[in-house]
């Protein structure tokens, strides 16, 4: 009885709730959405100050978030609708609103500005998850020196 319940406060809510990721439907990603979105300077959704994030948005919807401080953390994902909005639900089923204001994205305590490519260690991360599309989780990227990073204007 109580599954009912909810169940009917979910549908009369308009809230749908991704539960498997192989349920989310693929969306072709907008041309606004789509590039090499990265953190510019210290943000909250960073473990630290010098940490910076990149996501990567093809035009077939595929989605890499993509974090580095000392270490690389790769999580492919796919950009999808839910109640009429993007979002991005990465392969542990997390999923994370994109907001566009003016040339900002706004994602998971994020702001990200468009940039040409993403940071040396997050390409070598998109590679790897074409070498292993099941993976959840691409932690096996070697960092670089940030400073000596093209991509991060620094």
């Amino acid at each position: 009885m109580k599954k009912w319940i909810v169940a009917g406060v979910v549908l009369l809510s308009g809230c749908t709730q991704i539960t498997r990721y192989e349920t989310a439907v693929k969306t072709p990603a907008p041309a606004d959405l789509q590039g090499v979105w990265q953190t510019d300077g210290p943000q909250r959704g960073l473990v630290s100050d010098q940490a910076m994030a990149n996501l990567i948005i093809t035009a077939d919807g595929d989605t890499l978030d993509c974090r580095q401080w000392q270490r690389v953390i790769a999580k492919p994902g796919k950009l999808t609708r839910v109640d009429g909005d993007y979002v991005n639900v990465n392969r542990q089923v997390r999923v994370m609103p994109l907001v566009r204001e003016g040339a900002t994205l706004h994602y998971d305590k994020l702001t990200l500005r468009r940039v040409d490519r993403p940071t040396i260690e997050c390409q070598k991360a998109l590679d790897a998850v074409k070498a292993q599309p099941e993976a959840a989780v691409i932690q096996t990227i070697q960092i670089d020196a940030l400073a000596d990073n093209p991509a991060s204007g620094k």
